[in-house]
């Protein structure tokens, strides 16, 4: 959609999306006035922001006093304290090293978050009950820190249970004015990423929104910030709020709080980096219906609720002809998901005038979107937004873990979902009855459709033609019994990489002798690093990487005897 485009270097970050002096280039190169930085990368890189300054080129973002201070979270924890906005219990200062992070957290008292002082975006960040864990958090949250932000300094605080993650959009001019646009709710989250956001909250009562909003405009001040920011919360049950950290850029969510107050946050953020005023009060910011977004990713959803995913977008058809829905994406038919960046796909947006419309809009949105070639997280999506603790507002960060203890297993179908399905895929052959009883099934059949709008006994579907079934005849079907089943590998001997990445770290030789639990490796993927661990207590018998190696998903990486 750019009417100029310019490559800034090779696929890896750090020799392109985090070169500055290729992004200077292409600045020089084009005449540009200004830069708007997005949400990654070197949005809230005090350094990139000096040079444009020092070029003369608007930074279209707060200006660098107030990205150093809200970006390093001990600084930011004081300024926030000073400006009376509410704190999590915790040190405030930079932690030297592993003894001294077990030193500390016993003091604040267990479960502890260790987290980078410049981080953001789940990177970085271990939660840790033991002093076990405090070290070994420390060493995981040190080696991404330095990886993802190129600054390996921790801060430790008290890690509050059970909470809702619940943000406040604000934006502020150059002439002292600062308003806040209401509250996202982001509690659905995991490993510390968000998954589905909505706006408003459930949760939130007029006084509580007041007093969060009145907070963060309050810190907005204190750093005389500029532009949009986003300051997040920690809420508790009983609607006790504190102080997370503020981000000085534009959220990925931002659109949903768009939706329910129809200003544009980008043209906002354009026009204060203009130096005008804005042009809102308090007064005249609405909570206009309800909206809600769902982050699409390349991953997939049965291994820990979504470990990256790559490959070639071989079919990608976004539900754009359906009303109320927006989808920002940055990909096309025949794009690649590759290793090197966030496995995000798009950012699915529906609004309706209640939360039951907005949810009923999302439903079908995710029937209708169409992505094929990679393994996406659409099923557990889909799941989550119509599972009855979502849909009553009963959430919390750990709505995860706890309505799918097991992992994500993907859609139960129900006896009449079953009957549906089968009736479906044999209707595409010949009219049926399953199990004893008629199931009708009519529609447009447009067998080269990736989607087929059906009514199945009264009632609307929209089905996708994913795999077509095998259908048997009783002989084949009475036959296939006697067909040897594949028998499945032996996981606890044999580590296979669980996706695509690069080796770390390898911890064991063959020969070794390795406890249940311990660490044999580790794999670096989409900027997350990951512990592979012994399944059992057993002796090493071979290794098949080392570090620096690229293994694709399924490779195998060490085998025990």
């Amino acid at each position: 959609m750019a009417d100029e485009a310019v490559c800034v270097g090779p696929a890896p970050t750090n020799k392109s999306y985090l070169n500055m002096d290729a992004i200077m280039n292409a600045i020089k190169q084009t005449g540009a006035q200004a830069v708007h930085p997005g949400y990654g990368f070197l949005s809230e890189n005090k350094e990139f922001a000096k040079r444009l300054a020092a070029e003369g080129v608007s930074f279209i973002g707060p200006d660098t006093h107030a990205i150093q201070a809200m970006g390093d979270k001990i600084e930011s924890k004081l300024i926030a304290k000073a400006a009376k906005v509410n704190t999590i219990p915790g040190y405030d200062g930079v932690v030297k090293d592993a003894e001294e992070a077990v030193k500390i957290a016993g003091e604040i008292g267990y479960p502890v978050m260790i987290k980078a002082s410049a981080g953001g975006g789940g990177k970085g960040m271990r939660i840790a009950w033991n002093d076990e864990e405090t070290r070994e958090g420390f060493r995981f949250s040190s080696q991404e820190a330095a990886s993802s932000f190129g600054d390996d300094r921790l801060l430790i605080e008290k890690f509050i249970d059970n909470p809702r993650h619940i943000e406040i959009q604000v934006l502020a001019d150059k002439h002292g004015n600062a308003l806040w646009l209401n509250e996202r709710e982001c509690s659905i989250q995991r490993r510390n990423q968000k998954v589905v956001e909505e706006a408003p909250s459930t949760f939130l009562d007029p006084d509580t929104r007041r007093a969060m909003g009145e907070q963060a405009v309050s810190l907005a001040k204190a750093v005389k910030y500029s532009s949009a920011g986003t300051v997040e919360f920690l809420v508790d049950s009983k609607k006790n709020f504190y102080f997370l950290e503020m981000n000085t850029r534009l959220q990925v969510e931002h659109p949903i709080t768009e939706c329910i107050t129809g200003l544009d946050l980008v043209q906002q953020m354009i026009r204060i980096a203009m130096g005008y005023k804005l042009q809102h009060k308090q007064s005249d910011i609405p909570i206009n219906g309800w909206a809600i977004e769902s982050r699409v990713y390349a991953e997939d959803p049965y291994k820990s609720f979504g470990l990256p995913s790559i490959g070639r977008l071989s079919q990608y058809q976004e539900p754009l002809d359906l009303h109320n829905v927006r989808v920002d994406s940055g990909i096309e038919e025949g794009s690649d998901i590759s290793i090197y960046y966030d496995p995000m796909i798009s950012k699915l947006v529906t609004y309706g005038k209640t939360r039951e419309e907005a949810l009923k809009k999302m439903e079908e949105a995710l029937d209708n979107y169409v992505i094929r070639g990679v393994t996406h997280n659409i099923p557990l999506l889909r799941e989550i937004i119509v599972h009855p603790r979502f849909v009553s507002g009963d959430i919390s960060t750990k709505f995860l873990p706890e309505v799918y203890p097991d992992g994500f297993k993907g859609h139960m179908l129900t006896a009449g979902e079953r009957r549906e399905l089968l009736a479906t895929a044999a209707a595409l052959y010949v009219a049926v009855e399953i199990d004893g009883e008629k199931v009708e099934v009519s529609g447009e059949w447009n067998l080269a459709s990736a989607l087929l709008p059906l009514t199945i006994n009264g009632k609307h579907r929209t089905l996708q033609v994913y795999k077509h079934l095998r259908v048997l005849s009783k002989l084949a079907a009475s036959l296939s019994k006697h067909m040897p089943e594949k028998v499945p590998e032996d996981t606890s001997s044999i580590l296979r990489s669980p996706m695509p990445g690069s080796v770390v770290a390898v911890s064991v030789k063959p020969g070794d002798n390795v406890a249940e639990g311990q660490e044999i490796c580790v794999i670096e993927a989409m900027k997350m690093q990951n512990s592979m661990t012994a399944a059992k207590a057993a002796k090493v018998k071979s290794v098949h990487c080392k570090a620096g190696d690229t293994v694709g998903e399924g490779d195998l990486l060490v085998e025990l005897e």
